[in-house]
């Protein structure tokens, strides 16, 4: 498993727990969305694990060797101390199912009636937290309230004031920030190795401190869509041109990615011209944000025709643009 860059203060924490013999069976990671607090719930797992069961599996942090055996057991998803909860793919549609059920939290129950397999140690994540089903909610709280011996929960959570406050009391809560741009950077040159220094430069702005976010806008060309908006925003685009051919060029079928990043990216464009703005100028720029944003929000689970969608948010951008005769005076 990859290193994890801009969380060492996080890293060392849990490390510090772990060294102490006094380590929380329950912990909270939250923080935006795609910064990295899943693939830092994996890896602090295979290091519980592997720690557990030996040999060493040295290394600093919470590195553990692809060639150690807890690293293949976890890989190939045969440990038996181990379990992760996510949503999962619909048979019929392949699409992810929009809760955890219970049935998913029960099946963790098969676990807690045994000892440890492998160790003395059992490590169940949970990606994410949010997604339980209520009643699948109150179900994980039995377990947290009492909580099975040598058992280690890693609840990832993004958004951890939704969640049962009698949930979050028996956590303990480890927050992520948002990624820097040198540390975005460096994530983001480790995961696309062939793209060059413009794209990485690109997807740093886009991803605004997530590299789960700034990765699902890769091979996109987000920088022309940025371009394209910033042109619309100080020209206006008195003769329609800058938004015609947007809207064409993202309403093909090849496209369709393309069209939800800049769906994704409008709203915020919009709002970040209005906090540069005062008096009416912002209050024009929040009404824009507001009709962009609900816009943007329902269009592709509308079926809206995207040709029209992109030309009517173009339109939105461009009233942004400074007016003729505030121009003038």
């Amino acid at each position: 498993m990859t290193s994890l860059i801009g969380h060492d203060a996080q890293i060392a924490a849990f490390c510090e727990a772990m060294a102490s013999g006094k380590l929380h069976h329950a912990w909270l990671l939250t923080g935006a969305q795609g910064i990295g607090k899943a693939r830092f719930a994996d890896m602090a797992a295979l290091r519980l694990l592997a720690e557990a069961a030996g040999p060493p599996p040295g290394g600093e942090g919470l590195y553990v060797g692809p060639d150690h055996p807890t690293a293949k057991l976890v890989a190939a998803g045969s440990h038996p101390d181990f379990r992760r909860l996510e949503r999962l793919a619909k048979e019929s549609t392949g699409e992810l199912a929009r809760n955890i059920p219970i049935a998913q939290v029960r099946t963790l129950q098969g676990m807690f009636v045994t000892t440890p397999s492998m160790s003395s140690r059992r490590v169940i994540v949970i990606d994410a937290i949010d997604d339980l089903e209520r009643a699948a909610a109150n179900a994980l709280l039995k377990n947290l309230e009492e909580p099975p011996a040598d058992t280690v929960f890693l609840l990832v959570s993004h958004a951890p004031g939704r969640l049962l406050p009698t949930i979050r009391s028996r956590c303990r809560l480890l927050r992520f920030s948002a990624l820097d741009e040198a540390a975005m950077a460096n994530v983001l040159r480790a995961e696309l190795p062939e793209a060059d220094a413009a794209e990485i430069a690109a997807l740093v702005r886009a991803g605004e401190g997530s590299p789960g976010r700034a990765l699902g806008f890769a091979g996109l060309d987000i920088a022309a869509l940025d371009e394209a908006m910033a042109l619309l925003a100080t020209s206006g685009d008195p003769g329609n041109a800058t938004r015609i051919a947007l809207a064409k060029s993202l309403s093909l079928k090849a496209a369709q990615m393309r069209y939800e990043a800049f769906l994704q990216r409008a709203p915020g464009f919009i709002a970040r011209a209005a906090e540069r703005r005062q008096g009416q100028a912002l209050a024009d720029a929040i009404a824009l944000w507001e009709q962009c944003r609900a816009l943007a929000s329902s269009a592709v689970g509308t079926s809206l025709e995207p040709q029209s969608v992109v030309f009517q948010i173009g339109t939105l951008i461009a009233g942004l643009a400074p007016r003729r005769s505030d121009a003038k005076g």
